[in-house]
């Protein structure tokens, strides 16, 4: 793909999520020294069901912080957790130096499908704990955004409502949930638009590791995966290597139309993994600075 709105800049940001053995440990960090070479705005960590990757998900942002030199947003989740309890989890992240949120409301830890149920000592929703956050004076908070509708909101209209009760209760930019379909974005936007949200909304981008794997996990989060990813995979299953630069190129050639449509911030699930979002920023013209002043987290 070789377009002028490819070659355009854009900024860039990306998701890890904490390792959980010695060889995963080894796989994020050098994911993260190979991708901070393309100098992102930021990084976001991601936290656990309940908490549960509370010490995992600190010692990683402490690490991106101190050795990877990375602006590093530590995602926060008010479930199952007393209001003292989230408190304590962002004093230990502003001792480590971090200055950015991802707010979240989070998932039951009864599993998937479970029914949210405020902590009676808990914040109430993700807006309440974005006021706390505010409270500080100097974080950068960013919530979530589902352009095709969180699987537990009645309607999009209510999705939309929650969006917006986010923002106006300071948050600084919502980061989607991953999408495919381009249409479908800039429609959720116009609606969201038209509720008054001034805040930027990020495209979510989900590179395809793993098709079969992802419609399970699309379905289990309210994501639509187009009949036509299933036409460009197509008897690719025993071809790793041509498989890779389909899903390189899907990727690289959905970010590259909403460029064209005016956007110019990307976040990218990377599931601690080089190649292929290394290939679809490549595509896209940005190319690694092997002089970049990124440290060192290996």
């Amino acid at each position: 793909m070789d377009t002028p709105a490819a070659k355009a800049p854009f900024k860039l940001s990306y998701e890890f999520f904490p390792p959980k053995s010695d060889e995963m440990q080894t796989q994020l960090w050098e994911t993260v020294d190979a991708l901070a070479a393309f100098k992102p705005e930021f990084v976001t960590m991601t936290y656990g069901a309940g908490g549960s990757t509370r010490e995992p998900t600190l010692a990683a942002v402490q690490r991106m912080i101190n050795d990877a030199k990375l602006q590093t947003a530590a995602h926060l989740t008010c479930v199952d957790a007393a209001r003292e309890e989230v408190k304590s989890v962002v004093e230990e992240y502003r001792a480590a130096g971090v200055r950015r949120i991802v707010a979240l409301r989070g998932d039951s830890s009864a599993g998937v499908g479970a029914a949210y149920t405020p902590h009676p000592d808990g914040f109430s929703d993700t807006a309440d704990l974005v006021r706390m956050l505010v409270e500080y004076g100097d974080m950068d908070i960013s919530v979530s955004a589902y352009p095709e509708m969180h699987p537990e909101s009645p309607s999009m209209a209510a999705d939309i409502d929650t969006l917006k009760r986010k923002a106006d209760a300071g948050a600084n930019r919502a980061l989607t949930q991953f999408f495919f379909d381009n249409e479908v974005f800039e429609r959720y936007l116009e609606a969201v638009h038209a509720a008054g949200i001034t805040i930027p909304i990020v495209p979510g981008i989900m590179p395809i590791q793993n098709l079969t794997q992802l419609k399970r996990f699309a379905g289990r989060c309210g994501a639509t995966v187009p009949a036509f990813l299933d036409a460009r995979f197509e008897g690719l299953d025993d071809k790793p290597d041509d498989r890779a630069k389909v899903a390189a190129d899907v990727a690289a050639e959905q970010i590259a139309d909403l460029m064209r449509r005016g956007h110019d911030h990307f976040h990218l699930y990377t599931m601690n993994r080089v190649p292929l979002v290394s290939g679809v920023l490549e595509r896209l013209g940005r190319h690694p600075d092997k002089n970049a002043n990124v440290g060192n987290a290996a």
